[in-house]
């Protein structure tokens, strides 16, 4: 997340169980045993969901079919579009495909398409 806020400029905030989204905007979380969400990540879309445009993941291409499940999973169980996956930190050509997507397909835009997910 630090390299994408540093070349984009744009504002992130640690997911926590108790943070409380006070504007709307993009989930940015990762994979963790081999597909499972966070359960920081639950509780905080359990509260804030509403409040979320697309979801994108992290995740581990070792893992198969479960590379970065927990976007699939969030996309389900909250009704939210996915917007991208991306391997471990991701590269540059990710961040810019990642940036692409959030400018020309949901910025702005309530939820965006339902058909955001080009990972």
């Amino acid at each position: 997340m630090d390299k994408l806020t540093q070349i984009t400029g744009w504002h992130a905030h640690k997911i926590t169980t108790d943070l409380i989204a006070e504007e709307s905007g993009h989930l940015v979380t990762f994979t963790t045993n081999f597909g499972q969400m966070p359960e920081t990540t639950r509780i905080f879309m359990t509260a804030n969901a509403s409040k979320i445009y697309s979801v994108t993941s992290s995740g581990n291409r070792n893992w198969g079919q479960n590379f970065g499940l927990a976007a699939d999973k969030i996309s389900a169980d909250f009704d939210i579009p996915l917007a991208f996956k991306f391997e471990l930190s991701g590269t540059m050509e990710d961040i810019n495909q990642f940036i692409d997507i959030i400018k020309n397909n949901c910025d702005g835009s309530k939820r965006g398409s339902k058909k955001l997910d080009i990972a």
